[in-house]
């Protein structure tokens, strides 16, 4: 028998059992007599749990204005990230439980490196709360304020009185971030930014003698798009280079720049020519290359990929190494990428991420149209937003219905 339950009614419904939702549930605890999230996949978190395998990159300790530029559109996000920052982040985790350390780079993680400690003391700390949660709930529709869901138990309506709305943008939609949500939105007006993928490595054809090397770091690096410089390791993988490296100059690399890599960032070009010059008679360019610079079998790999026949002159080589050209066959797929762009735009929402067209229901987290980079930077902004968001959902002083 399928059940369908009409207009049950709550203070406050969250839509997303993400950092955004769920930092959204903490503040609103004492503002509301009831605190729902639902979430379409069998457990809250997925995507962050996803992020913490490799190590959970909860900020960056920098200071407060150096933060902020690298949020795109840095003005939009300003006050969410001067009120809930670097250091208000570390408080938070700090707060449940978790012993910090900061990496050499400035980035903030949990000592434990894992993003499963955090999310599960998290979770118990807002269901002694009060919150409610609900799983395997997902969101089909909104008409005059009610908002369906299929459940196991049927299709199940909800009125609530707000609503907060933090369902992410469109990469790994196996983790839940599927960004269906669009369909719904669109049709009252709510002006969307199509989505683009964000922090996601790039595609490239290898030749065979690049197979072993899938997998293998290239460090240290320094790369080059356009107007865009980073520097880190890339990774050469089957379907072509990712890693924190490349990351940042995702924007660059999607609009169409050429990719340079810098291979000796220590060196200058001369030292890099004086060295070359060494070289010993019967020595080979390779081992040369190992013993001068420390090129491991995966770096002087690439190399040959990229130059084959290398250049006989030591200037020549010289100014290759510090700036290869690398051709790529474009991004990733978007369900590939860490993060979207695109979402909400700005112009659709108040300053208190209310949307304009949906009086009462607010949104937050990677729904919005905003871009970041990672190494803790999409963490901060989406339990920036969330919380921004519902502190706007707790004083608003209305009761109006969608």
């Amino acid at each position: 028998m399928v059940m369908h339950v009409k207009n049950e009614t709550l203070d406050i419904l969250i839509i997303g059992g993400g950092p955004a939702g769920l930092m959204a549930a903490e503040q609103l605890l004492g503002a509301m007599r009831r605190v729902v999230v639902v979430d379409a996949m069998p457990s809250m978190g997925r995507k962050l749990l996803m992020a913490g395998k490799s190590g959970l990159n909860l900020t960056k300790d920098e200071p407060q204005d150096a933060h902020i530029t690298n949020f795109t559109p840095d003005d939009w996000l300003e006050p969410m990230l001067r009120a809930f920052g670097p250091e208000q982040v570390q408080s938070w985790a700090r707060g449940l439980g978790q012993d910090l350390f900061t990496g050499s780079t400035g980035r903030v993680f949990p000592k434990s490196m894992k993003a499963s400690p955090l999310l599960r003391a998290w979770l118990a700390r807002l269901a002694e709360q009060g919150v409610e949660f609900r799983n395997r709930w997902r969101w089909v529709g909104l008409q005059d304020g009610v908002f369906t869901f299929e459940t196991p138990a049927g299709r199940h309506d909800v009125q609530p009185k707000r609503t907060v709305l933090a369902l992410g943008g469109a990469s790994w939609p196996r983790l839940g971030s599927t960004g269906q949500w669009v369909e719904i939105l669109e049709p009252f007006g709510v002006n969307i930014t199509p989505f683009q993928a964000s922090n996601m490595g790039f595609a490239r054809g290898w030749s065979a003698h690049m197979q072993p090397h899938f997998g293998k770091p290239i460090k240290p690096v320094r790369l080059t798009a356009g107007a865009s410089i980073g520097r880190g390791e890339i990774v050469i993988s089957a379907r072509g280079i990712e890693g924190g490296g490349i990351y940042p100059l995702s924007p660059a690399l999607r609009a169409g720049a050429p990719l340079q890599l810098d291979l000796l960032p220590d060196f200058t070009q001369n030292d890099v020519v004086a060295k070359l010059e060494k070289r010993r008679k019967g020595d080979s360019l390779s081992n040369h290359l190992r013993k001068a610079f420390r090129f491991d079998s995966t770096k002087i790999a690439l190399l040959n990929e990229c130059l084959h026949p290398l250049p006989d002159t030591p200037s020549e080589l010289a100014r290759l190494l510090k700036a290869l050209h690398l051709s790529l066959d474009g991004p990733y797929p978007m369900t590939h990428a860490i993060s979207t762009t695109g979402g909400i735009a700005r112009d659709a929402l108040s300053d208190g991420l209310e949307l304009l067209a949906l009086p009462g229901v607010f949104a937050a987290g990677e729904m919005l149209d905003w871009d970041a980079p990672t190494g803790g930077y999409l963490l901060t902004g989406c339990l920036a937003s969330g919380r921004w968001a519902a502190l706007a959902a707790a004083s608003h002083s209305t009761q109006s219905k969608v």
